[in-house]
């Protein structure tokens, strides 16, 4: 009994010890940018095994010139309560449910109607935040389990709480993957657009901003017919999207 309470206890430190860890990450990004990421260094391993070289581009910006087009896109699509919200936007998490749970009764009817046939898979919505995004590719594996994403909510509630909703955002901005070893603004811009992220035109910002949840894909399909009409639709929501 001695021995199990022993070890409760060293795990408890343990945790304490973490938590304590990343509270000092944070705070410590509030003046000094992050040099890498976990996500990024996941992505760099991948490279090195699969083709023996590292393709990693990616140049740090201050807010200031990044293109408010780019932040009002990547707000538009990403996330579009960011200003307000404390880091969780819950009636995103509901929708995204309700949203998920209606496209597995269509694969249910689907199947039913025709065993044999194949079915198309829909896409599946996370309703997660810039900031909870933030949280899992700066200090998270890709790990899906209950564990991990409780620990995506403290560092989110970190995040929120330690860095203004601007910081956050330059560091999503220079930070997030926008194709094959390609991170963050300026990188993406240079990439696909041959110039500075601060001088991204609105329809090349939006372009950008729907690339988000599948950088990989997007790149290899640049003639994508949902890219191009997903782009038209948060070129026509840039307008209300509130910058910090």
């Amino acid at each position: 009994m001695k021995a199990l309470l022993r070890w409760l206890g060293l795990v408890v430190v343990a945790l304490v010890a973490l938590q304590l860890f990343f509270v000092a990450r944070i705070a410590l990004m509030a003046w000094v940018a992050p040099e890498s990421t976990t996500f990024q260094r996941s992505e760099i391993w991948a490279q090195v095994a699969s083709k023996g070289d590292v393709r990693w581009r990616q140049q740090w910006l201050p807010y200031a010139q990044i293109s408010d087009h780019l932040k009002r896109a990547v707000i538009a699509a990403e996330d579009g309560s960011f200003v307000t919200h404390d880091g969780v936007d819950w009636n995103a998490i509901e929708k995204a449910w309700e949203r998920n749970a209606q496209a597995e009764a269509q694969i249910a009817r689907a199947q039913a109607r025709a065993p044999d046939k194949p079915v198309r898979t829909p896409r599946i919505r996370g309703g997660s935040t810039i900031t909870q995004q933030l949280a899992k590719n700066l200090l998270l594996s890709g790990e899906r389990t209950l564990l991990r994403k409780g620990q995506e909510f403290v560092l989110t509630v970190l995040l929120e709480q330690l860095l203004p909703k601007q910081r956050i955002l330059e560091i999503y901005l220079n930070s997030v993957e926008w194709g094959d070893g390609v991170f963050g603004a300026e990188a993406a811009a240079q990439h696909y657009f041959r110039k500075p992220a601060a001088r991204l035109s609105p329809q090349e910002a939006a372009r950008l901003a729907v690339m988000l949840p599948a950088p990989k894909r997007f790149e290899k399909t640049p003639g994508s017919a949902y890219l191009a009409g997903r782009t038209r639709t948060i070129l026509a929501r840039m307008g209300s999207a509130e910058l910090p």
